[in-house]
């Protein structure tokens, strides 16, 4: 793919979700923090509807260090992994208050250091929390990016690196966004959507059903 159609493809993204959105559900840096460590190996939907009567009685640091371990398990049991999930979350919550006031740092440093978070999740709240141009690469964004041809590559960080080249400088801010909802909705891994999808002309891929 081009530089003229990578600047296609993502004009077109913008024309169908001007602003878009994470589908995960959250009100403060810390809610969307707890929701991202949540998602891992789970659907945007159960995570929301298990923080849905989570936020309402915790969704401080201390709130959550107060309910304790099997409180909040009982509210993200339906999570998968959710035991490892709770003693992070627990552990997180304790240096939050511990070394940041009870903040979520927003420097890729601070947040990889708390417990529980990745590349990843440090990639998706300096995004959408805080606005930097990074890109967290799930599933959906490393199918999509070898897939079409944007950006391919064989491992996340690979995938991550290549898109930071490739994608045009004015849309790095959303492509996070434009992406993972391509690749869940359009995109998909088994059959993807070729017909309805508004880049088809510019991909890469062989086999469009």
């Amino acid at each position: 793919m081009n530089e003229q159609q990578r600047q296609q493809f993502f004009l077109r993204l913008q024309s169908a979700n001007p602003a878009p959105i994470t589908e995960l559900s959250y009100q403060t840096p810390f809610e969307l923090l707890i929701a991202v460590m949540l998602s891992a190996q789970a659907t945007d939907k159960s995570v929301n509807k298990a923080t849905t009567s989570l936020f309402v009685i915790a969704n401080t640091p201390a709130a959550i260090l107060a309910l304790g371990e099997e409180q909040l398990k009982a509210h993200i049991r339906t999570i998968g992994l959710f035991n490892t999930k709770a003693r992070n979350i627990l552990k997180t919550c304790a240096l939050l208050i511990a070394e940041h006031n009870g903040a979520v740092p927003n420097n890729r440093q601070s947040l990889e250091a708390l417990p529980g978070v990745g590349r990843k999740t440090a990639n998706v709240m300096l995004n959408t929390a805080f606005g930097e141009p990074t890109i967290a690469v799930d599933t959906h964004i490393f199918r999509v990016a070898n897939r079409t041809g944007l950006a391919p590559g064989k491992t996340p960080l690979a995938v991550e690196q290549a898109l930071l080249q490739q994608v045009p400088v004015e849309f790095q801010k959303d492509a996070h966004h434009w992406l993972i909802l391509h690749g869940r909705y359009i995109c998909v891994a088994r059959r993807p959507h070729c017909a309805q999808c508004p880049v088809a002309d510019l991909c890469e891929f062989p086999d469009k059903t």
